[in-house]
């Protein structure tokens, strides 16, 4: 893995391409840090109340006041009943050591360790539904490759609210078993 690749000029996490078939992927990460904070409430409450509070974070809203680079994607992931754990990635040249301390003790920096995930990109505004319809299908097509799923589903997101619905860059991901 050669560093972070980008998305309209914001880095994100490296990973190797193994398999791919039209918005279909089979990726390899390697381990990379993110921000993260876990909030109650259902799916889209739980990831604007999330947004709003790494954002601050990475705005100056830190020990430093130092604004940080923007990265992609925002994840969502579920963590319990009615519990969502929505994360930032943070950029690759700066370590958890090299971060300044948040003042929101909610916020966490985790290491995601290296992971195989088999990927499926969509456009659209990423509703309930159109998430929830994601998933099904990708975890139809594991199924059907008899591949192995280990978690999931997390979900990705690419592009600012602003922008338009067939423009934008969603995922649905699934963590799997090495092959």
């Amino acid at each position: 893995m050669n560093g972070a690749i980008d998305y309209k000029g914001y880095e994100q996490p490296a990973y190797e391409l193994e398999f791919a078939e039209a918005a279909t992927e089979i990726r390899r990460y390697g381990p990379y840090l993110v921000a993260e904070v876990t909030m109650a409430g259902d799916r889209s409450t739980a990831i604007a109340r999330g947004f709003r509070v790494l954002a601050r974070y990475i705005f100056g809203g830190n020990a430093e006041n130092q604004r940080l680079e923007m990265t992609v994607p925002v994840s969502q992931l579920p963590a319990g009943e009615d519990l969502w754990t929505v994360r930032f990635t943070m950029p690759e040249v700066r370590g958890a050591s090299a971060l300044p301390a948040p003042r929101d003790s909610r916020i966490r920096f985790v290491t995601v360790p290296p992971s195989r995930q088999a990927v499926r990109r969509f456009s659209g505004w990423p509703t309930d539904h159109a998430l929830r319809r994601q998933a099904e299908g990708l975890g139809h097509w594991i199924a059907e490759q008899g591949l192995h799923k280990r978690e999931g589903p997390y979900f990705h997101f690419y592009d600012s609210p602003m922008t338009l619905p067939w423009q934008r860059r969603n995922e649905v991901a699934f963590g799997l078993d090495e092959g």
